[in-house]
């Protein structure tokens, strides 16, 4: 998603819809969908990850390098250290983190969003970084397993979701994969020269698939589905 006034929008309302989730937890000392994360975990995640976020668009807007995080055991430090604080605590946080992330996306114009930052994962232009949040936001309200399925994603955000992920997996499985979605377009991804496996299903389905969060039980495929690695 190169596009970050429209990955900005999704962030706000996935933003929204995340903070209404954490406000009716009631006890974020519940199990997370994720292994061995409360809810706790999740939502301090997502406020140090946009803690994170400033400081790569501070890198693009200033030139200065600013790494996401000192590293990657001060990150898990610091989800550790915030999980079990109270909800009423973690909800201020990440409304207040949220909005400073939102302020500083608006510093940047159409110049520092072509800058390239650098996550763990490698270079990225700035404008991905957008995007990321997205992601975050949005897989996380997931993850909290406090009511909301797959089918809470939109389903532009979900099929964005698909080819993101289908682009990072393109040479990490050893098959090649074709899936279709609902309005016949195709995203492949895995090594040419073999007979592909063709999946379709919704975007929130396959989307799910790709990244860990559904077995792909919903799934249209004429035999079992390939195994993925993990993504992120």
């Amino acid at each position: 998603m190169s596009r970050p006034d429209i990955a900005l929008a999704w962030a706000v309302a996935g933003q929204v819809r995340f903070e209404q989730a954490v406000a009716g937890c009631g006890d974020l000392r519940a199990p997370s969908r994720l292994p061995g994360w409360t809810r706790g975990h999740v939502v301090t995640h997502v406020a140090r990850n946009a803690d994170g976020l400033v400081r790569l668009l501070t890198w693009a807007r200033t030139g200065i390098e600013t790494p996401m995080y000192p590293s990657m055991q001060a990150r898990a430090a610091d989800i550790e250290a915030g999980a079990g604080r109270p909800l009423a605590e973690q909800l201020a946080d990440v409304r207040s983190t949220g909005a400073a992330f939102a302020a500083a996306a608006q510093q940047l114009s159409t110049q520092h969003w072509e800058a390239t930052v650098r996550t763990r994962r490698g270079p990225v232009r700035a404008c991905i970084v957008a995007w990321m949040r997205v992601r975050e936001v949005w897989l996380h309200l997931v993850d909290l397993d406090a009511g909301a399925q797959l089918d809470v994603l939109p389903e532009d955000i979900a099929t964005e979701l698909v080819r993101d992920v289908a682009g990072w997996m393109h040479t990490r499985v050893p098959v090649r994969i074709e899936m279709q979605l609902p309005g016949g377009e195709r995203v492949g991804f895995g090594p040419e020269g073999s007979a592909p496996v063709p999946v379709s299903g919704s975007p929130q389905e396959l989307a799910g698939w790709l990244t860990g969060r559904c077995p792909g039980d919903r799934l249209t495929a004429p035999a079992d589905l390939p195994e993925l690695p993990s993504w992120i």
